[in-house]
Protein backbone atom coordinates (compact mmCIF):
# COMPACT_ATOMS: atom_id res chain seq x y z
CA UNK A 1 0.00 0.00 0.00
CA UNK A 2 2.84 2.13 0.75
CA UNK A 3 4.11 1.75 -2.66
CA UNK A 4 1.16 2.59 -4.15
CA UNK A 5 0.36 5.99 -2.35
CA UNK A 6 4.13 7.09 -3.02
CA UNK A 7 3.70 6.39 -6.87
CA UNK A 8 0.12 8.38 -6.83
CA UNK A 9 -2.15 5.86 -7.85
CA UNK A 10 -3.65 4.61 -5.05
CA UNK A 11 -7.03 3.90 -6.89
CA UNK A 12 -6.87 0.24 -6.63
CA UNK A 13 -4.70 -0.25 -3.73
CA UNK A 14 -7.99 -0.99 -1.73
CA UNK A 15 -9.51 -3.50 -3.75
CA UNK A 16 -12.12 -1.03 -5.56
CA UNK A 17 -13.06 -2.79 -8.82
CA UNK A 18 -11.52 0.01 -11.99
CA UNK A 19 -13.92 1.66 -13.52
CA UNK A 20 -14.90 0.70 -16.44
CA UNK A 21 -15.81 3.05 -20.15
CA UNK A 22 -17.04 1.23 -22.58
CA UNK A 23 -16.00 2.36 -26.61
CA UNK A 24 -18.36 1.75 -29.57
CA UNK A 25 -16.29 1.54 -33.04
CA UNK A 26 -19.44 1.14 -35.73
CA UNK A 27 -17.78 0.12 -39.35
CA UNK A 28 -17.94 -1.30 -43.01
CA UNK A 29 -15.51 -3.85 -44.82
CA UNK A 30 -13.37 -1.27 -46.93
CA UNK A 31 -13.63 -1.80 -50.50
CA UNK A 32 -10.92 -4.09 -51.86
CA UNK A 33 -10.72 -2.49 -55.23
CA UNK A 34 -7.42 -0.37 -55.70
CA UNK A 35 -5.99 0.91 -58.64
CA UNK A 36 -2.49 -0.56 -57.67
CA UNK A 37 -2.42 -4.18 -55.32
CA UNK A 38 -0.28 -2.03 -53.06
CA UNK A 39 -2.94 0.01 -51.96
CA UNK A 40 -5.55 -3.03 -51.00
CA UNK A 41 -6.79 -2.38 -47.62
CA UNK A 42 -6.59 -5.03 -44.93
CA UNK A 43 -9.59 -6.33 -43.68
CA UNK A 44 -8.91 -4.90 -40.32
CA UNK A 45 -8.14 -1.71 -41.87
CA UNK A 46 -9.17 0.78 -39.13
CA UNK A 47 -10.37 -1.98 -36.02
CA UNK A 48 -6.60 -2.02 -35.59
CA UNK A 49 -5.86 1.49 -34.36
CA UNK A 50 -9.17 0.94 -32.47
CA UNK A 51 -7.71 -2.08 -30.79
CA UNK A 52 -4.31 -0.32 -30.19
CA UNK A 53 -5.64 2.83 -28.71
CA UNK A 54 -7.68 0.19 -25.98
CA UNK A 55 -4.24 -0.26 -24.94
CA UNK A 56 -2.78 2.49 -24.72
CA UNK A 57 -5.63 4.13 -22.95
CA UNK A 58 -5.18 0.81 -20.86
CA UNK A 59 -2.29 1.76 -20.15
CA UNK A 60 -2.34 5.50 -18.34
CA UNK A 61 -6.00 4.08 -17.00
CA UNK A 62 -4.07 1.65 -14.83
CA UNK A 63 -3.25 4.39 -12.76
CA UNK A 64 -6.20 5.63 -11.70
CA UNK A 65 -7.89 2.69 -11.64
CA UNK A 66 -9.63 2.98 -15.28
CA UNK A 67 -10.33 0.58 -17.31
CA UNK A 68 -11.75 0.52 -21.39
CA UNK A 69 -13.47 -2.20 -23.31
CA UNK A 70 -14.18 -1.82 -27.03
CA UNK A 71 -17.40 -3.18 -28.77
CA UNK A 72 -17.23 -3.27 -32.00
CA UNK A 73 -20.04 -3.61 -34.96
CA UNK A 74 -19.71 -4.02 -38.40
CA UNK A 75 -22.14 -2.43 -40.37
CA UNK A 76 -23.13 -4.47 -43.52
CA UNK A 77 -24.30 -2.47 -46.86
CA UNK A 78 -27.70 -2.78 -46.84
CA UNK A 79 -28.19 -3.00 -42.67
CA UNK A 80 -29.81 0.05 -40.89
CA UNK A 81 -27.03 1.55 -38.96
CA UNK A 82 -29.38 2.68 -36.32
CA UNK A 83 -30.45 -0.57 -35.22
CA UNK A 84 -26.70 -0.81 -33.57
CA UNK A 85 -26.81 2.28 -32.13
CA UNK A 86 -29.75 1.38 -29.99
CA UNK A 87 -28.15 -1.94 -29.57
CA UNK A 88 -25.01 -0.36 -28.47
CA UNK A 89 -26.75 2.08 -26.03
CA UNK A 90 -28.20 -1.23 -24.51
CA UNK A 91 -24.64 -2.45 -23.75
CA UNK A 92 -23.56 0.96 -22.40
CA UNK A 93 -21.88 2.21 -24.90
CA UNK A 94 -22.28 6.42 -24.48
CA UNK A 95 -19.00 7.12 -26.72
CA UNK A 96 -19.26 5.43 -30.63
CA UNK A 97 -16.45 5.95 -33.26
CA UNK A 98 -17.60 5.67 -36.74
CA UNK A 99 -15.59 4.60 -40.18
CA UNK A 100 -19.19 5.26 -41.92
CA UNK A 101 -19.80 7.41 -44.91
CA UNK A 102 -21.70 11.04 -44.62
CA UNK A 103 -25.19 9.64 -44.94
CA UNK A 104 -25.01 6.54 -42.55
CA UNK A 105 -22.97 9.07 -39.94
CA UNK A 106 -26.29 11.19 -40.27
CA UNK A 107 -28.50 8.46 -39.31
CA UNK A 108 -26.27 7.22 -36.61
CA UNK A 109 -25.94 11.03 -35.00
CA UNK A 110 -29.76 11.56 -35.11
CA UNK A 111 -30.34 8.36 -33.52
CA UNK A 112 -27.62 8.43 -31.40
CA UNK A 113 -29.55 11.98 -30.10
CA UNK A 114 -32.07 9.87 -28.08
CA UNK A 115 -29.56 8.03 -25.98
CA UNK A 116 -27.25 10.72 -25.27
CA UNK A 117 -24.17 9.25 -27.20
CA UNK A 118 -21.07 11.03 -28.40
CA UNK A 119 -20.24 9.92 -32.33
CA UNK A 120 -16.63 10.56 -33.62
CA UNK A 121 -16.46 10.60 -36.99
CA UNK A 122 -13.48 9.01 -38.51
CA UNK A 123 -13.86 8.79 -41.96
CA UNK A 124 -15.85 10.89 -43.70
CA UNK A 125 -14.46 14.29 -44.67
CA UNK A 126 -17.73 15.81 -46.62
CA UNK A 127 -17.81 19.72 -45.69
CA UNK A 128 -22.19 19.41 -45.23
CA UNK A 129 -21.31 17.61 -42.06
CA UNK A 130 -19.05 20.39 -40.93
CA UNK A 131 -21.86 22.90 -42.40
CA UNK A 132 -25.71 22.91 -42.76
CA UNK A 133 -25.81 19.07 -41.52
CA UNK A 134 -23.60 19.07 -38.63
CA UNK A 135 -24.56 18.21 -35.47
CA UNK A 136 -23.99 18.90 -31.78
CA UNK A 137 -23.43 15.22 -30.81
CA UNK A 138 -20.16 14.12 -33.50
CA UNK A 139 -16.73 15.30 -33.42
CA UNK A 140 -15.30 15.11 -36.46
CA UNK A 141 -11.97 13.58 -36.33
CA UNK A 142 -11.40 13.27 -39.88
CA UNK A 143 -10.15 16.23 -41.66
CA UNK A 144 -12.77 18.05 -43.85
CA UNK A 145 -11.97 17.82 -48.22
CA UNK A 146 -11.20 21.48 -47.39
CA UNK A 147 -8.58 20.86 -45.12
CA UNK A 148 -7.12 18.38 -47.53
CA UNK A 149 -6.81 20.66 -50.31
CA UNK A 150 -5.99 23.60 -47.85
CA UNK A 151 -3.04 21.77 -47.00
CA UNK A 152 -1.99 20.70 -50.68
CA UNK A 153 -2.79 24.28 -52.02
CA UNK A 154 -0.88 25.72 -49.36
CA UNK A 155 2.69 23.79 -50.29
CA UNK A 156 2.16 24.22 -54.34
CA UNK A 157 1.62 27.82 -53.38
CA UNK A 158 4.86 27.95 -51.52
CA UNK A 159 6.73 26.37 -54.40
CA UNK A 160 5.48 28.97 -56.91
CA UNK A 161 3.60 26.14 -58.37
CA UNK A 162 0.17 28.33 -58.92
CA UNK A 163 -0.90 27.50 -62.39
CA UNK A 164 -2.90 24.34 -62.03
CA UNK A 165 -4.53 22.10 -64.90
CA UNK A 166 -7.12 20.73 -63.07
CA UNK A 167 -8.52 16.90 -64.35
CA UNK A 168 -12.25 15.72 -62.24
CA UNK A 169 -13.18 12.50 -62.39
CA UNK A 170 -17.09 11.59 -62.88
CA UNK A 171 -17.99 10.47 -59.66
CA UNK A 172 -19.83 12.61 -57.20
CA UNK A 173 -16.86 12.78 -54.63
CA UNK A 174 -14.59 13.18 -57.33
CA UNK A 175 -16.64 16.76 -58.02
CA UNK A 176 -16.77 17.60 -54.08
CA UNK A 177 -13.46 17.03 -54.11
CA UNK A 178 -12.83 19.29 -57.36
CA UNK A 179 -14.96 21.80 -55.43
CA UNK A 180 -12.46 22.33 -52.33
CA UNK A 181 -9.50 22.46 -55.10
CA UNK A 182 -10.84 25.44 -56.65
CA UNK A 183 -12.36 26.86 -53.42
CA UNK A 184 -8.60 26.58 -51.91
CA UNK A 185 -6.71 27.79 -54.90
CA UNK A 186 -8.86 31.10 -54.83
CA UNK A 187 -8.05 31.60 -51.12
CA UNK A 188 -4.41 30.87 -51.49
CA UNK A 189 -3.78 32.66 -54.87
CA UNK A 190 -3.36 29.55 -57.55
CA UNK A 191 -4.65 30.01 -60.93
CA UNK A 192 -7.07 27.08 -62.60
CA UNK A 193 -5.73 27.76 -66.08
CA UNK A 194 -8.07 24.90 -67.41
CA UNK A 195 -10.27 21.48 -66.51
CA UNK A 196 -10.62 18.26 -67.87
CA UNK A 197 -12.86 15.59 -67.07
CA UNK A 198 -12.02 12.09 -67.17
CA UNK A 199 -15.38 9.93 -67.68
CA UNK A 200 -15.74 6.45 -66.28
CA UNK A 201 -16.48 4.21 -68.82
CA UNK A 202 -15.96 1.13 -66.50
CA UNK A 203 -13.43 -1.65 -67.86
CA UNK A 204 -10.66 -3.19 -66.10
CA UNK A 205 -6.82 -2.23 -66.83
CA UNK A 206 -5.58 -5.08 -65.18
CA UNK A 207 -5.09 -7.06 -68.62
CA UNK A 208 -2.61 -7.78 -70.98
CA UNK A 209 -3.36 -5.08 -72.95
CA UNK A 210 -4.12 -2.97 -69.81
CA UNK A 211 -0.56 -0.94 -70.01
CA UNK A 212 -0.67 -0.06 -73.38
CA UNK A 213 -4.10 1.42 -73.16
CA UNK A 214 -3.06 3.70 -70.67
CA UNK A 215 0.31 4.81 -72.08
CA UNK A 216 -2.44 6.16 -74.86
CA UNK A 217 -5.39 7.15 -72.95
CA UNK A 218 -3.47 9.67 -70.37
CA UNK A 219 -1.32 11.90 -72.45
CA UNK A 220 -4.34 12.27 -74.75
CA UNK A 221 -6.32 13.41 -71.38
CA UNK A 222 -3.48 16.38 -70.53
CA UNK A 223 -2.48 17.40 -74.47
CA UNK A 224 -3.07 20.77 -75.45
CA UNK A 225 -3.54 22.02 -71.81
CA UNK A 226 -2.64 26.21 -71.73
CA UNK A 227 0.81 26.10 -69.91
CA UNK A 228 0.41 25.02 -66.20
CA UNK A 229 3.29 24.14 -63.42
CA UNK A 230 1.64 21.28 -62.16
CA UNK A 231 -1.35 18.90 -62.66
CA UNK A 232 -3.91 18.81 -59.91
CA UNK A 233 -6.45 15.70 -59.95
CA UNK A 234 -9.96 14.97 -58.15
CA UNK A 235 -9.73 11.47 -58.35
CA UNK A 236 -11.73 10.01 -54.73
CA UNK A 237 -13.37 6.85 -56.63
CA UNK A 238 -9.33 5.74 -57.60
CA UNK A 239 -10.40 5.62 -61.20
CA UNK A 240 -7.54 7.25 -63.29
CA UNK A 241 -5.48 9.54 -60.79
CA UNK A 242 -2.80 7.00 -60.14
CA UNK A 243 -2.25 6.21 -63.95
CA UNK A 244 -1.22 9.95 -64.44
CA UNK A 245 2.26 9.85 -63.31
CA UNK A 246 4.84 10.04 -66.13
CA UNK A 247 2.32 9.67 -68.57
CA UNK A 248 1.31 13.22 -69.35
CA UNK A 249 1.58 15.08 -72.14
CA UNK A 250 4.42 17.56 -71.02
CA UNK A 251 6.15 16.33 -67.83
CA UNK A 252 4.61 17.98 -64.77
CA UNK A 253 4.10 16.77 -61.23
CA UNK A 254 0.86 14.97 -60.42
CA UNK A 255 -0.62 16.15 -57.26
CA UNK A 256 -4.08 15.44 -55.39
CA UNK A 257 -5.47 12.01 -55.73
CA UNK A 258 -2.04 10.64 -56.69
CA UNK A 259 1.59 11.53 -57.29
CA UNK A 260 1.57 14.26 -53.66
CA UNK A 261 -1.17 13.12 -51.66
CA UNK A 262 -2.52 15.10 -48.44
CA UNK A 263 -3.74 12.87 -45.66
CA UNK A 264 -3.30 12.51 -41.94
CA UNK A 265 -0.98 9.73 -41.60
CA UNK A 266 1.91 7.25 -44.05
CA UNK A 267 4.12 4.33 -43.15
CA UNK A 268 6.79 6.51 -43.71
CA UNK A 269 6.07 9.05 -41.17
CA UNK A 270 8.80 8.76 -38.87
CA UNK A 271 8.69 12.30 -37.02
CA UNK A 272 7.79 13.95 -33.46
CA UNK A 273 8.25 10.33 -31.98
CA UNK A 274 5.82 8.87 -34.81
CA UNK A 275 8.39 5.62 -34.99
CA UNK A 276 7.51 4.48 -31.80
CA UNK A 277 3.96 4.21 -32.72
CA UNK A 278 4.41 2.97 -36.37
CA UNK A 279 6.90 0.25 -34.37
CA UNK A 280 4.41 -0.91 -31.85
CA UNK A 281 1.48 -1.08 -34.27
CA UNK A 282 3.61 -3.22 -36.63
CA UNK A 283 4.49 -5.61 -33.81
CA UNK A 284 1.35 -6.03 -32.86
CA UNK A 285 -0.36 -6.59 -36.29
CA UNK A 286 1.98 -7.27 -38.67
CA UNK A 287 1.43 -4.76 -40.90
CA UNK A 288 1.89 -0.50 -41.53
CA UNK A 289 -0.47 1.48 -40.05
CA UNK A 290 -2.65 3.05 -42.19
CA UNK A 291 -4.79 6.85 -42.10
CA UNK A 292 -7.36 5.16 -41.49
CA UNK A 293 -5.93 3.21 -38.20
CA UNK A 294 -4.66 6.66 -37.22
CA UNK A 295 -8.12 8.55 -37.46
CA UNK A 296 -9.25 5.75 -35.62
CA UNK A 297 -6.97 5.63 -33.12
CA UNK A 298 -6.89 9.42 -32.61
CA UNK A 299 -10.76 9.05 -31.73
CA UNK A 300 -10.63 6.49 -29.07
CA UNK A 301 -7.59 8.09 -27.60
CA UNK A 302 -9.56 11.46 -27.27
CA UNK A 303 -11.57 9.34 -25.42
CA UNK A 304 -9.43 7.70 -23.32
CA UNK A 305 -7.81 11.35 -22.43
CA UNK A 306 -10.75 12.63 -21.59
CA UNK A 307 -11.15 10.04 -19.33
CA UNK A 308 -8.03 10.81 -17.27
CA UNK A 309 -8.05 14.46 -17.19
CA UNK A 310 -11.73 14.51 -16.39
CA UNK A 311 -10.84 11.50 -13.72
CA UNK A 312 -14.15 9.97 -14.62
CA UNK A 313 -16.25 7.49 -16.76
CA UNK A 314 -19.48 9.49 -16.34
CA UNK A 315 -20.09 9.97 -20.95
CA UNK A 316 -22.11 13.13 -20.10
CA UNK A 317 -18.83 14.63 -18.13
CA UNK A 318 -16.11 13.52 -20.60
CA UNK A 319 -18.36 15.05 -23.36
CA UNK A 320 -18.19 18.26 -21.74
CA UNK A 321 -14.61 17.76 -21.01
CA UNK A 322 -14.15 17.19 -24.81
CA UNK A 323 -16.01 20.06 -25.69
CA UNK A 324 -14.09 22.53 -23.38
CA UNK A 325 -11.62 24.81 -24.16
CA UNK A 326 -9.04 22.60 -22.02
CA UNK A 327 -9.20 19.65 -23.51
CA UNK A 328 -6.00 18.53 -26.31
CA UNK A 329 -4.61 15.42 -27.39
CA UNK A 330 -1.11 13.96 -28.58
CA UNK A 331 -0.95 12.48 -31.83
CA UNK A 332 2.44 12.29 -32.66
CA UNK A 333 1.86 15.64 -35.01
CA UNK A 334 4.42 17.91 -33.86
CA UNK A 335 1.54 19.58 -32.00
CA UNK A 336 -1.55 18.87 -29.39
CA UNK A 337 -4.53 18.93 -31.42
CA UNK A 338 -7.66 20.69 -30.45
CA UNK A 339 -10.96 20.99 -31.70
CA UNK A 340 -12.75 23.94 -32.93
CA UNK A 341 -15.85 24.76 -31.09
CA UNK A 342 -18.06 26.27 -34.05
CA UNK A 343 -18.24 22.59 -35.88
CA UNK A 344 -16.41 20.33 -33.91
CA UNK A 345 -13.72 19.36 -36.07
CA UNK A 346 -10.00 18.36 -34.81
CA UNK A 347 -7.56 20.79 -35.41
CA UNK A 348 -4.59 19.19 -37.18
CA UNK A 349 -2.16 19.05 -39.76
CA UNK A 350 -1.72 17.61 -42.94
CA UNK A 351 0.91 15.33 -44.38
CA UNK A 352 2.11 15.70 -48.25
CA UNK A 353 2.85 12.08 -48.96
CA UNK A 354 4.26 10.80 -52.15
CA UNK A 355 3.97 7.36 -51.99
CA UNK A 356 7.68 6.73 -50.65
CA UNK A 357 8.32 9.75 -48.12
CA UNK A 358 6.65 12.10 -46.33
CA UNK A 359 7.61 15.31 -48.45
CA UNK A 360 5.87 18.27 -46.56
CA UNK A 361 3.70 19.38 -43.32
CA UNK A 362 0.90 21.41 -43.52
CA UNK A 363 0.16 24.38 -42.35
CA UNK A 364 3.19 25.33 -44.27
CA UNK A 365 5.73 28.19 -42.89
CA UNK A 366 4.64 31.99 -42.92
CA UNK A 367 0.72 30.92 -42.88
CA UNK A 368 -0.34 32.59 -40.10
CA UNK A 369 -3.74 33.21 -37.86
CA UNK A 370 -4.99 35.08 -34.71
CA UNK A 371 -5.73 31.56 -32.71
CA UNK A 372 -3.74 28.92 -34.67
CA UNK A 373 -2.04 28.60 -37.91
CA UNK A 374 -3.85 24.99 -37.91
CA UNK A 375 -7.25 26.90 -38.19
CA UNK A 376 -5.65 28.26 -41.87
CA UNK A 377 -6.63 24.71 -42.98
CA UNK A 378 -10.25 24.07 -43.70
CA UNK A 379 -12.90 26.42 -43.04
CA UNK A 380 -12.60 29.22 -40.00
CA UNK A 381 -15.03 30.76 -38.11
CA UNK A 382 -16.27 33.58 -39.80
CA UNK A 383 -17.23 31.80 -42.74
CA UNK A 384 -18.85 28.51 -40.98
CA UNK A 385 -22.20 27.85 -42.14
CA UNK A 386 -22.63 25.39 -39.04
CA UNK A 387 -25.63 25.56 -36.54
CA UNK A 388 -24.60 23.55 -33.56
CA UNK A 389 -27.79 21.55 -31.69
Amino acid sequence: MILCIAAGWCGGCFGEPPQQLKIGYMWMKPSKIRVSLLDVPADNDGLAGAQLAIDDNATTGQFLNQGFNLVDREVSKGEDPTEAVKELADEGVGMIVTSLDAERLLAVANAAMAHGQLILNAVAIDERLRAEDCRGNVIHVAPSRTMLSDGLTQYLTWKNWKRWLLVVGSHDNDKLFADALRQSAAKFGAKIVDEREFKDTGGARRTDSGIVEVQRQMPLLTQGAPEHDVVVTADESEVFAAYLPFRTFVPRPVVGSAGLVPGTWNAAFDQWGAVQLQNRFIIKFHRPMSALDMQVWTAVRMVGEASVRAGSADVAKLVDYIKSPEFSVAAFKGQKLTLRDWDMQLRQPILLFDGRNTVSVSPQHGYLHQYSSLDTLGTDRPSSKCKLN
